[in-house]
């Protein structure tokens, strides 16, 4: 085919052809399909250190920026003098809440339905907050005149327990929203009066409080930008680090007015990202703004005090589980309550409909006749919370819940862990399955799937051996943990982000020379797209992996795509690359009848 003969597929809907195609390896080694063992293609330029990361990349005429910080956690800005800043050599502007305001730009849309302050107009909400943002020709000048802007400030009340945030007599920490309240959400999954009659009648009862504390990301490289604006189209290009370059367009467009036809982000190489690289930072809107106001490119790198106290986190889960069975072991029901502490706004990147993401997979692997799970979602003066670290969208908050309740009712009626495991997964026969939460379960074999790894370890000889230790005064854990996790972000029934549900896209070229260009919507940050995503074209169209260009990360040449997180890229994006393989196929089959 030449050269303009390419095809676009959307991945929405694809269960009938999944069900008619099978992933039996059938290329050779030299093309590198399907279980290949091949080179990564990308890794010349990382080993060489030849990446391009967001520090690399050089403007002219760049300007710098810097951002001045509250040392407080709660706390009215009474003054900001600015200049002592603008006296420093170097420094061209400073950006306070209030020019933000003047403009409409003091706040910002978060991706789960809040909104977030950019800089704050008259209150801090946590410590390390943005106040102010100082523009320089130099990344020491930016940082001397930050260190310079005077800030005056009337400390108030700080609360970072949310279960004191919940309380009556607590200070409302988020006035500007309708609803007068620290209580963000409360969402709940599964049957109440059943899970209460269940417990009410169980042999054995067992509960226990359990606190996933706050996490952060701390990705290998922190977060940054360089904003730039044409000065003759006006149009906005942004290089920075994010995950989902399409679905940061939409949001710069929503804030700023700007049609995302005039807007461009480029995510190149990143140094991790882990869901940390998802949220819309203060930052970047802010670096957009001095780069309109001063007509040249702007970049702002956080330095690594400012990404672990600033950025968003992740887990901070209060969780009251409770487990129903019978005295020999049967699981009845199961009953999880939630607070959940996002901090000052909620800034959940998740792609769920449920604010509360993921969490009502509680259930896990197990036959269970009943359950609920209900959260509650709660401000408090913290940095922003609810980022999806590791592909959670709280999986990890609920696997852990229910894990953690099977150990201890074994502990309770004295029975090995993985025997109860056993005796309550979900048999074969009873797929599909539908979780008394809401999920269905395609397919599984849990029960040979554990046992295989007990084999694996020896798990028979692991416990004679622990028990000849403890004889001995010496301690040694065993630990089994045997989950279902949702995956793939795609189906549009469950899955939705900023009201685009979720879907991902690959659009494929045949050059008339035999070689092939790829793009895709999702983003890498080290999974070794540009490899993956050659096999599954080199499996379905037997070119050679080699010969085959995967591009990604900018918005003016992928489609539109949301993203890399959850361990979707594979599943979706790359079920989009095959289908639009296969429609490649097809034509090329009609071209040559």
């Amino acid at each position: 085919m030449g050269e303009g003969q390419g095809v676009r597929v959307d991945r929405r809907n694809h269960q009938e052809e999944k069900r008619t195609h099978h992933m039996a390896t059938t290329t050779t080694e030299q093309l590198g399909g399907y279980g290949q063992s091949v080179k990564r293609k990308e890794d010349p330029r990382f080993l060489r250190g030849k990446g391009t990361y967001i520090d690399d990349i050089k403007l002219p005429g760049m300007l710098y920026m810097d951002i001045v910080r509250s040392p407080f956690a709660h706390a009215r800005i009474t003054d900001i003098t600015t200049q002592p800043a603008l006296d420093i050599p170097g420094v061209l502007a400073v950006i306070t809440g209030k020019d933000l305001d003047a403009a409409g730009l003091a706040w910002m849309p978060t991706l789960m339905s809040d909104r977030q302050m950019v800089l704050p107009v008259d209150t801090v909400m946590y410590q390390m907050q943005e106040v102010a943002a100082v523009i320089a020709d130099s990344r020491y000048a930016a940082a001397d005149g930050a260190a310079a802007v005077e800030v005056d400030y009337e400390p108030l009340e700080v609360v970072v327990d949310p279960f004191k945030a919940l309380q009556d007599d607590a200070p409302i920490l988020r006035p500007d929203r309708e609803i007068k309240s620290n209580r963000i959400f409360h969402w709940e999954a599964g049957d109440s009066a059943a899970t209460d009659k269940a417990f009410a009648e169980a042999d054995v009862v067992v509960e226990q409080d359990m606190y996933i504390p706050r996490i952060h990301v701390a990705s290998i490289e922190t977060c940054g930008c360089i904003a730039q604006v044409d000065e003759v189209s006006g149009k906005l290009t942004v290089w920075m680090t994010t995950q989902a370059p399409h679905a940061i367009r939409t949001v710069f467009s929503l804030v700023s007015g700007i049609p995302e036809t005039k807007i461009r982000v480029i995510s190149p190489d990143i140094g991790g990202g882990f869901g940390g690289k998802v949220p819309v930072y203060p930052g970047y809107v802010i670096a957009v703004v001095a780069a309109l106001t001063t007509g040249k490119p702007v970049k702002w790198i956080e330095d690594r005090s400012e990404n672990l106290q600033a950025d968003s986190f992740a887990r901070d889960y209060h969780m009251k589980a409770r487990l129903a069975a019978t005295q020999d072991g049967t699981i009845t029901a199961l009953d999880v309550v939630t607070i959940a502490d996002h901090g000052a706004f909620d800034a959940a990147a998740n792609p769920s409909k449920f604010p509360a993401g993921l969490f009502s997979i509680a259930t896990g692997s197990y036959d269970l006749e009943t359950a609920h799970v209900e959260v509650d979602g709660v401000y408090t003066n913290k940095p922003p919370g609810g980022v999806a670290y590791r592909c959670s969208f709280r999986v990890t908050e609920a696997v852990h819940a229910i894990e953690r309740m099977v150990d201890i009712l074994a502990h309770e009626i004295g029975k090995d862990p993985a025997q109860l495991r056993m005796e309550n997964f979900i048999r074969k026969e009873q797929f599909p399955y539908r979780t008394p939460t809401g999920w269905e379960y395609d397919s599984g074999d849990y029960a040979p799937a554990l046992q295989k790894a007990l084999d694996m370890i020896d798990y028979a000889g692991l416990r004679r051996e622990q028990a000849e230790k403890r004889e001995r005064g010496e301690l040694m854990g065993i630990g089994i943990s045997s989950f279902t996790e949702i995956v793939g972000a795609g189906p549009s029934h469950d899955f939705d982000i900023l009201g685009l549900k979720m879907f991902d896209s690959c659009e494929i070229r045949v050059h008339p020379t035999g070689k092939v260009l790829a793009r895709i919507g999702v983003q890498t940050q080290g999974q070794g797209h540009e490899t993956t995503f050659a096999q599954i074209i080199a499996e379905e169209l037997g070119f050679p992996v080699g010969d085959i260009k995967i591009e990604y990360g900018d918005t003016d040449t992928a489609p539109y795509g949301l993203g890399t997180y959850a361990s979707r890229s594979t599943p979706v994006a790359g079920a989009a690359a095959a289908m639009a393989s296969r429609k490649i196929k097809e034509k090329a089959r009609h071209l040559a009848a």
